[in-house]
């Protein structure tokens, strides 16, 4: 939810909208008499126009840094600004659309009479209300839950509502954590959809998910976060570059695959005709073009493995 206050962002694509520089995090507890190094050492720069991915394992640091952007916590060292000011002084002055990881909202509160009064603290006045409302209702598919209290709602309508109301927000930073938890497989694709109408060449999109498979398709880059510290920036584009494995199935054999990709061995999954097939993407859509020429009937082509799971395993010590 944005804080009140609000100015538009000025429109410079390429420069630096988020300076992130030698920051730490220690939490301390003095009954225990003991601390824990929640973030180490990270620097990040992320610029206007970026929708930038975090990962890590449970316990990287990834709630830690998110709550340092929103302003929730002061580092224990290093700089942090939004724009030139300190976090909390940006929240409150130009607001930052945020989601949580798990949607609070007052149980006795109607799906409606929520987003009106979400709509109210962000600044939205007289008939304006009524009408981003029930543009958020409709753009989340809750209509017909309009009138249901915040407790009757499944998980994933209570994760849509959770993303109407980060939706009735008009800000250059916007922060989504866990976005996709619960959503049925429809709703994650037009999540994506969602995200491809957030990005402004004015605005920073933030993505925090254990789901790798999302945050290639929608990032830019994805920071890895591992044990407190920045892993690796794995740039998604970068990552295609090269040659790697595809899992292809065929509905009917053929003697020779060798004649048309560089590298192919036969796979030993049952019920079916399949070759792990190695190659750029280049390299693959030429053979696959000569295979159907060729008479080959294609079941199935899809990667072996993530490229950013790969880069995921190799950032966090797992072979």
């Amino acid at each position: 939810m944005r804080q009140r206050g609000s100015r538009p962002a000025e429109d410079h694509p390429l420069a630096a909208l988020i300076e992130l520089q030698h920051i730490s995090k220690t939490y301390r507890s003095p009954l225990r008499r003991r601390s824990v190094q929640a973030l180490d050492d990270l620097s990040l720069t992320i610029s206007r126009g970026e929708v930038l991915g975090i990962a890590g394992p449970n316990g990287a640091g990834k709630t830690t840094l998110l709550a340092i952007i929103l302003g929730y916590l002061r580092p224990s060292g290093g700089r942090i600004t939004l724009d030139g000011l300190r976090p909390r002084r940006f929240v409150e002055t130009r607001g930052v659309t945020y989601l949580s990881e798990l949607v609070q909202i007052p149980a006795w509160w109607s799906v409606a009479g929520a987003l009106r009064r979400y709509a109210v603290l962000e600044g939205i006045r007289g008939r304006d209300v009524r009408v981003r409302v029930d543009a958020v209702i409709e753009r989340l598919g809750i209509g017909e839950h309009r009138a249901k209290r915040v407790k009757q709602l499944s998980k994933g309508n209570l994760q849509r509502l959770g993303l109407a109301q980060a939706l009735l927000s008009d800000t250059s930073i916007v922060v989504l954590d866990e976005p996709t938890h619960g959503l049925d497989p429809i709703w994650t694709q037009r999540f994506r959809d969602i995200v491809g109408e957030l990005r402004r060449s004015d605005r920073v999109i933030i993505i925090a998910s254990h789901n790798l498979d999302e945050l290639e398709r929608l990032a830019d880059r994805v920071a890895i976060l591992d044990r407190g510290r920045l892993s690796r920036i794995a740039d998604n584009a970068a990552l295609h570059v090269g040659a790697a494995d595809y899992r292809l199935v065929l509905a009917n054999d053929l003697p020779d695959l060798a004649a048309f990709f560089p590298a192919v061995r036969r796979s030993d999954a049952a019920r079916e005709i399949s070759y792990i097939v190695r190659g750029t993407l280049d390299e693959v859509n030429e053979g696959l073009r000569r295979l159907l020429d060729a008479g080959g009937r294609v079941r199935a082509l899809y990667p072996e493995q993530s490229r950013l799971e790969a880069a995921f395993r190799e950032a966090v010590g797992e072979a």
